[in-house]
């Protein structure tokens, strides 16, 4: 992977060198290859020295320092990384003010990063978004590419007449002829990462928020207390009949309630606008004002609940980073982290509290935890406090654990130390830093002040170490009572073995009449190797102890040999919804962990599965029925198994209710399949309209032989959208034919697809029964990895190296093959991907031995 790989250190001596003032940008849209880029920048420098601007480009014609050219002649810039002069170098850099002006031509992106290029297949209107984290804002102006060098810009664009452009500001357009000329000026301080660019004829909706920002004791008297924010809602024009711009805006207004009523900050940036972006590599990306947002969020097709939920998770999530990330910023990528993880714990605690989505803990509990659990397992994992000393390191930290361990940590954190006390914290954080940059420990600072607790060594047992604690129940039971209980905890693992304060609430369940409830909670912090609860001692013994019940920490919760047996035998009567996704969670990582076999997980979903009332929840336990399945079971009882969730399934499919029929439906296309299934997707074919369902249909029946490869050109022409061009992507990967796959594998490693196309297409490469057909890449993978890691982009280098790792090789040779890989010397980005994709099937291998046992 090749990046211009700034680092911590470099980004410091230039923060302290010099202060940017102002960017004026001009961009030229007109043409469909390239377009042209004229920067100036003004900037003020504090002492003599020399330092660089970056930039990524194809052809520079001019540098012009304080009107002076500094290049005799054109430049070419090196597209395999910095030169020595790291970009366009500024040597000799005397202090006071100085203004730079720098003319480029540069490459529209296909990698969802820069300046994306996109033409609509289904009408062949062209599509132009930015997408500039972590620092890919040099690919579209010169610029000092750091979050503490925030700066105000004007912006000037040149479109065809007929485009809007939407940035961080309202636009003022002219047209002339063929050609309109947009301009704004973004007049708050901004990092360059924040910046954005979205062009084309893009359908248009929008609203306003009116509100009232609640004062509080942390923040300025003399802010205005009724406040309305005008809003927009963007997507492509072949995407407007499905843009449901009443859910969404009420959705996002709900988030502007919850926050002006807890964060104590109006909303800073005058406007809010939601771009929906086709090609778009991430869920979504927090520029201020103009948030960009992947657009399979705009449903073509019947959405399960799932979607809907995790779509409002994004929005919130976004909205949240307005506030901490936007107006409040790192100083350093150190605290990528902090930004990420408070958005996480903002989108969700907003969710629940604001929404209809109000058990939005409990798809917390079962899908941040599940990913975070799953990265910090891994042998890349990495302190939550990360040393991002440069740019590719923390282009591979976005990750379970920026994400989901911070946000969980968080969660920990306000638990510790009272919510109230920790909104107070984060309002006097917002006021103390608005428009500038802070770290963690300002952000520590703040919640000490407003908890009065030091925080210090809370901040080392959690932020600075790795891995999980677990958390058992340790007890003695006399005459039906409990004459003894305890918690115990596990050393960190991985890690050192630390043992941290953790804040727990130990729940006792018991069957009655017929249903499982809570018979008694104890909340209290847990420290050191075993912790007592006296309080539960002589309280009947219970059928089901959860120590981590209500999930208020970060741990593997582990169930007794009683109450697993338990759980397995009545899941589906457990009222509470979080206790309930909390013993599935427990299930699901015993059997990762090798402590219950694949088969019995399996035997749990298929028993409880129909009663499960939480559709998040629902929706995940059937995806991790089939990976236990497909990874995890003794290939020789797969097809049994194969058999036991067909059947789960296809009775699901049958429920009155649409939605968990939805789900049930979806799910089924993924599994192997066996002839009962095949015929009920067979009748999807025939007769339902839902062209995301036929599509999933087709692709399960192509992997399975089923239906002939020409049903997905009459599949295309009833789809002509560019939903239903990537789905016949991934459909045409599916064939199980030796020289298919051969063709499908030649395309992805030649680096040349799209972002979304590679995607697609190795999405297919793996679809249930193409292992036999994919034993001719073991060798191949490990002889094109380091070429594939130097792609250009690294976004597709990381991607393309993931999605077609030989996970389908579940052997001894299969490990020892990356064995031998990782003996080169290799880039270190390089060998996290492969060691942790050599993890995954190394564990896969454990708990097939362990379940065949």
């Amino acid at each position: 992977m090749t990046s211009i790989n700034l680092t911590r250190e470099e980004a410091a001596h230039r923060a302290r060198l010099l202060e940017v003032d102002h960017y004026d940008i001009a961009l030229d849209l007109t043409d469909d290859r390239e377009f042209g880029s004229i920067t100036t920048v003004s900037f003020t420098v504090r002492e003599a020295g020399s330092t660089f601007i970056d930039l990524r480009a194809t052809h520079v014609d001019g540098v012009y320092l304080d009107g002076q050219n500094i290049r005799r002649e054109a430049l070419t810039l090196d597209e395999d990384g910095y030169d020595d002069t790291y970009g366009i170098a500024l040597t000799d850099l005397t202090p006071g003010r100085h203004s730079l002006r720098v003319t480029a031509t540069i490459p529209y992106s296909r990698t969802g990063e820069g300046l994306h290029r996109f033409v609509d297949p289904a009408d062949n209107e062209v599509y132009l978004y930015s997408q500039f984290e972590t620092a890919d804002a040099k690919r579209v102006f010169a610029c000092f590419d750091q979050p503490d060098l925030k700066a105000t810009y004007s912006l000037t664009v040149t479109t065809p007449a007929e485009w809007k452009v939407i940035s961080n500001a309202e636009q003022t357009t002219t047209v002339q002829g063929p050609h309109a000329t947009h301009r704004s000026r973004i007049d708050y301080p901004l990092s360059t990462y924040l910046v954005a660019v979205c062009a084309g004829r893009f359908h248009e909706v929008t609203s306003t928020w009116h509100g009232t920002l609640t004062h509080h004791p942390e923040t300025p008297a003399d802010q205005p207390t009724e406040l309305s924010v005008p809003m927009g809602l963007y997507c492509r024009r072949s995407l407007a009949r499905h843009l449901d711009s009443d859910r969404l805006f009420a959705e996002t207004k709900q988030g502007f309630d919850w926050y002006h009523a807890h964060f104590g900050m109006a909303y800073p940036f005058g406007k809010y606008d939601q771009v929906f972006c086709p090609e778009f590599n991430f869920g979504a990306m927090e520029n201020a004002a103009c948030v960009t947002i992947r657009d399979e969020y705009v449903f073509t097709s019947r959405a399960t609940h799932y979607k809907y939920e995790r779509r409002a998770e994004t929005i919130l999530h976004e909205l949240a980073h307005m506030w901490f990330g936007d107006l409040v910023t790192m100083r350093w990528w150190d605290d990528l982290w902090l930004n990420e993880s408070f958005a996480t714990w903002s989108a969700a605690i907003s969710q629940a509290e604001a929404t209809q989505y109000d058990t939005a803990w409990v798809t917390f509990a079962n899908v941040e935890k599940a990913w975070a659990y799953s990265q910090d397992q891994l042998p890349s994992t990495h302190p939550i406090l990360a040393d991002a000393t440069d740019i590719e390191t923390v282009e591979q930290n976005f990750d379970g654990i920026t994400y989901a361990k911070g946000a969980s940590v968080l969660k920990q954190l306000q638990a510790y130390v009272g919510r109230d006390a920790f909104l107070s914290g984060v309002r006097r954080h917002f006021a103390d830093h608005a428009w500038g940059n802070a770290t963690f420990d300002d952000l520590l600072g703040a919640l000490e002040s407003a908890s009065g607790r030091d925080l210090s060594g809370w901040a080392d047992q959690w932020l600075k170490t790795t891995g999980i604690n677990r958390l058992s129940p340790a007890f003695t039971v006399t005459d039906g009572v409990y004459d003894s209980f305890a918690v115990a905890q596990g050393g960190a693992e991985p890690g050192a073995g630390e043992l941290r304060t953790h804040r727990v609430c130990v729940g006792l369940y018991s069957l009655v009449d017929d249903r499982v409830v809570r018979t008694h909670r104890v909340e209290l912090d847990v420290t050191g190797e075993s912790t007592d609860v006296p309080e539960l001692v002589g309280a009947p013994a219970a059928d089901l102890v959860l120590v981590n019940d209500e999930d208020l920490t970060y741990c593997l919760m582990q169930l007794d040999e009683d109450s697993l047996a338990f759980v397995v035998e009545n899941i589906d009567r457990i009222d509470d919804p979080m206790a309930r996704t909390l013993c599935w969670s427990a299930a699901w990582e015993a059997t990762r962990d090798g402590r219950m076999r694949a088969r019995d997980f399996v035997r749990l979903v298929a028993r409880g599965a129909a009663a499960e009332t939480e559709l998040a929840v629902l929706e995940r336990i059937l995806s991790q029925a089939t990976t236990a399945l497909r990874t995890y079971v003794d290939p020789a009882w797969e097809r049994e198994g194969t058999s036991l969730l067909v059947d789960t399934f296809l009775t699901g499919r049958t429920s009155p209710d649409q939605e968990v029929a939805l789900v049930f439906s979806h799910a089924l296309t993924r599994l192997p399949l066996n002839d009962r299934a095949a015929d009920k997707l067979a009748q999807v074919l025939e007769s339902s309209r839902d062209a995301e369902l036929r599509w999933l249909a087709l692709a399960a029946l192509i992997a399975y032989d089923r239906v002939e490869v020409e049903t997905i050109a009459r599949e295309r022409s009833r789809d002509r959208s560019a939903t239903g061009h990537q789905a016949a992507q991934r459909a045409e990967a599916a064939i199980n034919d030796p020289a298919a796959k051969k063709k499908v594998w030649d395309a992805v490693v030649t680096g040349e697809l799209s972002n979304v196309d590679a995607r697609m297409r190795m999405e297919g490469l793996v679809y249930p029964g193409s292992a036999e057909h994919l034993a001719q890449f073991n060798d191949a993978y490990f002889e094109v990895a380091e070429t594939l890691w130097a792609h250009p982009s690294s976004e597709i280098g990381l991607s393309t190296l993931t999605g077609l790792y030989p996970v389908w090789d579940i052997s001894a040779e299969g490990l020892a093959r990356a064995d031998r890989f990782l003996e080169r010397e290799l880039p270190a980005g390089l060998r996290r991907v492969v060691s942790e994709q050599r993890d995954r099937v190394a564990r896969a291998l454990r708990n097939r031995e362990f379940d065949a046992s």
